[in-house]
């Protein structure tokens, strides 16, 4: 019995979602290190180098500052994502005189790159941080609402039709049907709002501004600072997993169905 319960041991140690990231993680460091060795430390430095110099940053105020910028930016823009994107999701696809004209104004406006609005932003609100957290809910905000309608629209009738069979009506067929089946549509759109709010982040911290984690990678860069400017791309990777983390955890406690589906 023995050898069973170690063959067994071994397999659910394969499955682990821990066991299946560290050995991704694994592999993304070797093929950085051979890429490293490949086009020299003056282009790509050594993982476990670059690594070391995020480590020692940590302890370094400045670093710690820009940061606590990038992070105050994304946080306020994925806020006002939420804030702006779920009650419009819900308001069109639970209201067809919404839809009839909100569905065509979402659809031809949501391919548009938002980053290209950034000008427009900057001359309006100025160059401070409220012209890149508007541009990071822009974004997201969109992404949100598309997926939060999709869900509303395929949410089964019958769910209403009973609540409203028990004398349901109004604010509280929202409160009790519409919006607790919207959550896990939510979690889906934050999810990823995350991944592209990172890299508009990043765009809008390269120029106009002396602050942020993009800043800091952009001026590295200029001053030929190699190991300086993946310290900063780490810090910016380091942030956009901690909130996808974030996120799934959320899932995990809001709509634990769809984190065991997903296989996260």
């Amino acid at each position: 019995m023995r050898p069973v319960q170690s063959q067994t041991g071994v397999f659910a140690l394969f499955r682990s979602s821990a066991f299946r990231y560290a050995l991704a993680a694994f592999l993304l460091g070797g093929l950085w290190s051979m890429l490293s060795r490949a086009l020299g430390p003056e282009i790509l430095p050594d993982p476990i180098e670059a690594c070391a110099g995020f480590l020692v940053s940590l302890a370094d105020p400045e670093f710690l500052g820009h940061a606590g910028t990038s992070l105050a930016r994304l946080a306020g823009g994925l806020l006002l994502a939420v804030l702006t994107g779920f009650p419009l999701g819900l308001w069109f696809g639970h209201s067809k005189k919404a839809d009839w004209l909100g569905a065509p104004l979402t659809f031809i406006t949501f391919p548009v790159p938002k980053i290209v609005l950034l000008p427009v932003f900057f001359t309006i609100v100025g160059i401070g941080d409220a012209s890149r957290v508007l541009l990071i809910a822009l974004t997201a905000g969109y992404q949100i609402l598309v997926i939060v309608r999709a869900e509303a629209l395929a949410l089964d009738p019958a769910y209403a039709l009973a609540f409203r069979s028990m004398g349901g009506r109004g604010s509280a067929l929202w409160r009790h049907v519409y919006i607790p089946a919207a959550i896990p549509s939510l979690l889906t759109g934050l999810r990823v709002g995350v991944g592209t709010a990172v890299a508009v982040l990043f765009l809008a911290e390269s120029f106009a501004t002396d602050s942020g984690l993009g800043w800091l990678i952009m001026d590295a860069w200029g001053m030929g600072d190699v190991l300086r400017m993946f310290t900063g791309i780490i810090a910016l990777s380091v942030l956009g997993v901690a909130l996808y983390g974030a996120v799934s955890l959320a899932e995990k406690i809001a709509a634990p169905w769809l984190a065991a589906k997903g296989g996260r």
